[in-house]
């Protein structure tokens, strides 16, 4: 009796709903023509008992989306805390709202996630809406094949199709569309073997997955697990990607993306998405999640800001315009074996001290160029600095060092460059640097070279890149040597090279 009288309600309900949607048809529709409304409208197909929390940066990803159906992006990077619905609104709304309100049921979609059982999730909640009434109401052009619907892969009747894959079986499918949600997982992204499959999987498959490679799109949303994680790879080599950014807690500086958005905080520590993740439940994540965890996962950051060695907050205010005159500067040079993307970096740091003690970072370069180029970059910089600015090499042991340092003094002739082998190892140098830093000597001149300088520093020792940390303690050390300023040092210095 109870089921019969639940089946009727049931009936009921769902005739209300199309006489609803009937009625009001075209002004759903026309609610419909971007992401975020289609979101709006479709929510309660899939969370009928759940409230919409919705913020600007919901808005941001799916304006980025959006990009991406109307081909301005073919390539798209986003990083975001978990609990953002990143996986709904990239994995499950986008593709139905492409079908559908964006006129395009042809699109085929090849999903991915490191989770057999995400993929599994995600598919059956994209079929699940585009087989609803409300969805074959609006869109009735829109109907699945009988002959391809399951939990796996799914198509249409104009072509179109949806197929889920763990990222570790991608061989064999492809799509228009090739979404990667959370290529790592939490438990294996710290072992090197596993991390490294994913990237070789990341860097050789994903391609091939594309039915057009100038066309078809690769949109990966993902939180930061490890500075070598598959966005970390993505920013080292330089692939082009679009990358949207967004922090649970606002850090400058803003960055535009190609179609014009900038976080809209402006204050460091202010929230993403208030609504959602109070003041109270973030400090609380903070302490369950640990530093390492949260700023990976919640600041996009895989290593924690403030700790390293370094600390941003030291150089709050240290940002001037011009070194005073009078700085007595050092230019230390840290070179490197080869020119691979994955491998560090050629990095000449110049260090300063003023007339009134102050330690000045007046200029850094890096460049991943080897031999003759990196020759000439050294020279052509060392033209740039002027004569004042006395030169410091690394010496390698065994002649082959020795073969180098002579080399590169002999083509920097008319400067003051002295060669010395380097003692220690990378944190034990820099760690006089450090405290002149935490104790607010070290002033930056401003230039577009600060950030990515910052970031380097300050994630050291976690860091992929230690060339410019490399470079600044040698330059300090150099600059505080009492015997490398002394004459009679220098002539004995020349004399052995």
């Amino acid at each position: 009796m109870m089921t019969a009288i639940r089946a009727e309600r049931r009936k009921r309900e769902a005739e209300a709903e199309r006489e609803r949607l009937a009625r009001d048809i075209e002004k759903i529709r026309a609610r419909c023509q971007t992401l975020a409304g289609f979101v709006h409208e479709a929510w309660h197909v899939l969370e009928p008992k759940a409230h919409l929390v919705w913020g600007w940066a919901l808005d941001a990803m799916a304006d980025h989306l959006e990009a991406v159906t109307r081909g301005e992006i073919t390539r798209l990077l986003t990083n975001c805390p978990p609990g953002l619905m990143k996986s709904l609104l990239t994995s499950v709304f986008w593709p139905a709202w492409e079908w559908g309100a964006a006129g395009l049921p042809h699109m085929r979609y090849l999903a991915s996630s490191y989770s057999q059982d995400n993929v599994m999730r995600d598919n059956t909640k994209m079929r699940r809406l585009v087989e609803s009434e409300w969805y074959r109401t609006l869109w009735p052009e829109v109907a699945l094949s009988p002959d391809q619907n399951a939990k796996g892969k799914f198509e249409n009747t104009k072509s179109g199709g949806r197929e889920g894959r763990p990222f570790a079986s991608m061989t064999g499918g492809r799509g228009d569309r090739v979404i990667i949600d959370d290529p790592h997982s939490t438990e294996t992204a710290e072992s090197a073997i596993e991390r490294a499959n994913t990237i070789r999987i990341f860097r050789e498959s994903i391609s091939d997955r594309l039915n057009d490679l100038d066309r078809s799109a690769i949109v990966i949303i993902m939180q930061r697990l490890h500075a070598d994680d598959v966005s970390g790879t993505i920013q080292r080599l330089g692939l082009p990607y679009e990358h949207l950014c967004l922090p649970m807690e606002f850090e400058a500086p803003r960055k535009a993306t190609s179609i014009g958005f900038i976080d809209p905080r402006t204050q460091d520590g202010e929230l993403l998405l208030p609504e959602r993740f109070s003041r109270d439940a973030v400090e609380k994540l903070k302490v369950v999640k640990g530093s390492v965890a949260y700023s990976g996962q919640y600041q996009q950051r895989p290593t924690p800001r403030e700790g390293g060695l370094f600390k941003r907050a030291w150089f709050d205010g240290k940002i001037i315009q011009v070194a005073p005159v009078g700085t007595r500067w050092w230019r230390h040079w840290d070179l490197a074996a080869t020119a691979k993307k994955t491998s560090a970096r050629t990095a000449g740091v110049k260090i300063g001290k003023a007339p009134d003690g102050r330690i000045i970072v007046g200029h850094v370069i890096t460049t991943q160029s080897e031999g003759h180029e990196v020759r000439k970059i050294i020279r052509a910089t060392a033209e740039t600095d002027g004569r004042d600015v006395r030169i410091s090499l690394p010496q390698d042991p065994g002649q082959a060092g020795k073969v180098q340092k002579a080399d590169l003094v002999a083509m920097l002739e008319g400067f003051v460059v002295r060669a010395d082998p380097e003692t220690g190892d990378k944190v034990t140098r820099a760690e006089p640097f450090s405290s002149q830093c935490e104790a607010g000597n070290v002033y930056l001149v401003r230039a577009e070279w600060n950030d990515p300088y910052l970031d380097e520093i300050c994630l050291f020792p976690g860091g992929s890149f230690k060339d410019q940390v490399d470079a600044s303690s040698g330059a300090f050390g150099r600059l505080l040597d009492p015997n490398a300023h002394n004459p009679e040092t220098w002539i004995k210095a020349f004399a052995d090279g």
